[in-house]
This record gives C-alpha cells, sequence and structure tokens, in this order.
C-alpha cells in the first residue's frame, strides 16, 4: 500500500471536521491515534513471541477491540467511547506495568484531546488507520520517513517548529559522536526524537550484530521533553523505530531539578541535544544552579548542566547560537567553565538558513569532551553549496552537504573553510568564541574620505542632469 496516500488522506479528512483547527491540532489527533494502532500492532507481535505477554492496555480499549472493525463504533456512539471511556481510563491507567510500557501510555493520553467533532469523520479516518501494518517491515520504514516529513511540516503549527531540528544536522552529529550500544545516551531536550532516531541508526547500521547488541543499546537510552505534543511524537516515533519500551522518554523539565542533586549516578557517556534558545524559563528555574550560572535563557542553562552530567571522557555534540560564542556576563562564566572542564575541540560555524524557516540566526555545533581541559579549538565554516543563495523549505540541507567536513575531521588542516584558535588567543578576548574565518579577504570599499567625495560630485551630476531635464519639459510645453 502507499503510506503517503493513506497520511495525505487522512489529512484531508480531518480538513472537513470543525474540531480541528489548524496543523497542531491535527498532529496530536493524528499521533495519539497512530500510537494506538502501532501499540497494538506491538502487542501482537510480542504476544506471539514472549509466552505470557499481558499488553499495558486493558483489553476493551486495546485498537483491535474498538476501532479494526470497518463497520464498527461510528458517529456518536464512536464519539461517546472515546471521550467518557477511552480517554478518562488511559489517562488514569494505574502504576503496574510491564516494563514500564503502562507508563508510557498513561503520560501520552496526559495531556491529549481529541479534536474530532464528527464521528463519522472519526470513523473514515480510523478506517484508514486500520490498513497500515506496523508489524510489515516495509510499512513501518516507509511510515517513519512519512512520520518525518509530518514532523517537517511543523513550522506552519505556531510555535511547535521549535522542536524540529533538520534531520542532516542530526546525522551528521550522530556520525561525528559516534555513539555505542552501552554507551547511556542522553538528550535532555529531546523534542520529537530526532536525535534519538539518528542515534539508534547509526549504531545499528555500525555496531548492533545481534540481540544482545540491540538490547544493550536500547536500554541505554536517556531523554526528557518538557512539551506534551513533542513528547508523545518523540514517543511514537520511538515505537516507530522499534524501541519496544519507550518509558526512559520522559515527560518533565530537566532544568526543573536542583543542579547539585544530580550526582555520579545520573552520569552519561553522551549528550546529543538541540535545547530550545532565545526563549525564557518559567521564573524560580535559575535558582536550581549554582548562583554564577543563574540565568533565565534555557540554552544557557542547558550547556551549564551537560558539563555536570557528562561522565570523564564523556562526549557531547549541542546546537547553540551565535549569541553563545559571543555573550558576555554568565555566558562569559559559563565558556571558562567549559574550556576548564572540557576539550572543546571541534566549533561547526552553519549559515543562518540552516533552521528556516524556523529561525534566520545563526548556530554552531559544538562538539567537547569531558576530562581535559581546552587547548585549542578548530572551527569549521558550512557553506551553502555553490549555486545555491541560502538553503529553504525547497531546498534544505542534507547530509551530503556535510561529507566535506567528514572528510575533514580526522586529518585536520587549516584551510579556507577551517582554521583554529589557541586557549590564549581566547583567553585574550574574554572568552569570546565568535572567531570568524581569517582566510576570508573582506572586500575592500575604498577610503571613507574619497566614497564620500566620489558621492558628492554624483550627487552634484544628478542635480545638474535634473535641471537640464526641468528646463527641456518646460520648454516643450510653452511651445
Amino acid at each position: 500500500m502507499n503510506v503517503r496516500t493513506t497520511v495525505k488522506s487522512i489529512q484531508d479528512i480531518m480538513r472537513q471536521d470543525v474540531g480541528v483547527d489548524g496543523d497542531a491540532q491535527r498532529i496530536s489527533q493524528l499521533c495519539w491515534m497512530f500510537f494506538l494502532k502501532i501499540i497494538d500492532d506491538k502487542d501482537k507481535e510480542l504476544e506471539t513471541f514472549q509466552k505470557g505477554y499481558r499488553s499495558p492496555i486493558p483489553q476493551n480499549l486495546q485498537w483491535r477491540a474498538w476501532a479494526s472493525d470497518p463497520e464498527g463504533l461510528t458517529g456518536e456512539g464512536l464519539l461517546a467511547f472515546i471521550n467518557d471511556e477511552l480517554f478518562p481510563k488511559l489517562k488514569d491507567l494505574p502504576d503496574a506495568g510491564q516494563n514500564g510500557r503502562r507508563l508510557v501510555v498513561r503520560d501520552v493520553f496526559a495531556d491529549a484531546y481529541n479534536y474530532m467533532k464528527s464521528g463519522q469523520l472519526l470513523r473514515q479516518v480510523i478506517n484508514k488507520i486500520s490498513e497500515v501494518d506496523f508489524n510489515n517491515l516495509a510499512e513501518r520504514q516507509h511510515f517513519g520517513d512519512i512520520y518525518e516529513q509530518i514532523l517537517n511540516d511543523l513550522q506552519s503549527a505556531g510555535n511547535a517548529g521549535e522542536y524540529y531540528t533538520p534531520r542532516a544536522v542530526t546525522a551528521f552529529m550522530a556520525d561525528r559522536i559516534d555513539p555505542k550500544p552501552g554507551e547511556i545516551l542522553l538528550d535532555p531536550a529531546c523534542g520529537t526524537g530526532g536525535f534519538l532516531t539518528c542515534a539508534v541508526r547509526h549504531m545499528r547500521e555500525r555496531y548492533v550484530k545481534t540481540p544482545a547488541d540491540e538490547q544493550k543499546m536500547q536500554k541505554a537510552l536517556r531523554a526528557t521533553e518538557k512539551k506534551q505534543l513533542p513528547h508523545m511524537l518523540c514517543v511514537t516515533n520511538m515505537l516507530l523505530h522499534g524501541i519496544d519500551d519507550p518509558s526512559f522518554v520522559r515527560h518533565d523539565n530537566t532544568l526543573a531539578r536542583p543542579y547539585v542533586s544530580y550526582t555520579k549516578s545520573d552520569r552519561v557517556d553522551i549528550v546529543l541535544t538541540n535545547p530550545p534558545f532565545g526563549g525564557r524559563e518559567e521564573d524560580g528555574i535559575e535558582t536550581n544552579f549554582p548562583k554564577n550560572f543563574q540565568t533565565r535563557e534555557t540554552a544557557d542553562l542547558f550547556l551549564a548542566l551537560i558539563v555536570r552530567l557528562l561522565k570523564p571522557t564523556g562526549r557531547t555534540g549541542i546546537v547553540l547560537p551565535d549569541g553563545t560564542l559571543f555573550g558576555e556576563g554568565v555566558k562569559t562564566r559559563l565558556k571558562e567553565h567549559l574550556l576548564a572542564e572540557c576539550n572543546l575541540h571541534t566549533i561547526v560555524r552553519l549559515p543562518n538558513s540552516v533552521f528556516k524557516p524556523y529561525a534566520s540566526i545563526g548556530t554552531n555545533l559544538l562538539f567537547f569532551e569531558k576530562g581535559t581541559s581546552t587547548q585549542e579549538v578548530w572551527f569549521y565554516e558550512h557553506r551553502v553549496p555553490e549555486g545555491q543563495k541560502a538553503y529553504s523549505m525547497t531546498r534544505p540541507i542534507r547530509f551530503d552537504h556535510l561529507k566535506p567536513c567528514i572528510d575533514w575531521w580526522d586529518k585536520r588542516e587549516a584551510n579556507e573553510v577551517a582554521w583554529k584558535v589557541t586557549i590564549d588567543e581566547i583567553k585574550a578576548r574574554n572568552y569570546n568564541l565568535d572567531f570568524k574565518n581569517p582566510h576570508t579577504v573582506e572586500e575592500d570599499h575604498g577610503d571613507p574620505v574619497e566614497l564620500m567625495a566620489k558621492l558628492e560630485e554624483s550627487e552634484r551630476e544628478t542635480a545638474k542632469l535634473r535641471d537640464k531635464l526641468k528646463a527641456m519639459l518646460e520648454e516643450a510645453l510653452l511651445r
């Protein structure tokens, strides 16, 4: 079957329903329904291969019981069941569950809603979803691509786009960090799970050879997401990517826990993340941090916490804005702390258009390893491909655009897009990391005095021509 056509037809049906207002609600509605279908298909698989397995969802609430019959509940009866029975009971599931799967269901439905008002249209959507067999590997992989396209479309869903990072960027960062099964990997602001899925894909392609490897990899994943919709999307994304128990994706605010309460037992091997930036945390969150790091800038707080969370030799790939590089005050103290505690070995500078249409600000990929202080930092300037002025929705950044940086990575040499600076140079600039490419020759616009004289001469010539034209027009009118 054509999964792309199925998804498009579902969206077309939803647009006819007066209760679904805009992309954010449409995506949320799609997500909880796909979640129930995916988990039901997964339950059927586990029931076949695991003796004594029991679904985390009560029997009468399972997809197969109320949704799979195309001639089943519809109209007001279907709406009543979903609104008065399905949602209340799933929101109130008891804690006991199998490998945390019941907790996953409860967390997903904690803030979920049924926005559709027409039971007939709802039945049409359900029947379309029932056509997809998520135990069919080919269909699951194909739907995974469609699902990520849906995430890509979030820019029209208000501020939802803030948690989408281009796949090329997440894949590149996972490739450079090179996670391995068993290494504890954390995304403390995971959004829809882009870094997690890329890390999982990377490990499966390179290192996962046996079921034991797969189990070791899955058990070492950690993630937290503050907002309800991206949390739901992330959990569904994990199920789509073959993660048996996505209960490691916590619906919480990583920054709400006191900085000092993160101890040795919380340390991780790897952090891959794109923390929210440009925003402000709620009142009081900054008091969880030491006084010299206190700020309401979310990205700064995450950077401080990540340094604390890393094990010795732990490594990080993080997306940060230009403001972090040149900012002063708390930002200066954070950078001084980072460079003392970690080896910030690479900063990849991205063009402003990488995150369009979500943002048009300069961003950077910082790679560092805890345990030794920084002695030098390599900078790599990624440029938009030749023949293209900027990245856009129709011409986004692709993984192969970042291949030159991968080729350069292990055999570092200064060139027209790569240069290094020493720790002494950084200290001399009061930890300002906003180093421009020294190989870029700035255009010489000439001497300002000469330019002003030329401008004045041009203005005089323009005035003469204007007077001449005026005289010609007056003469013509008098004839």
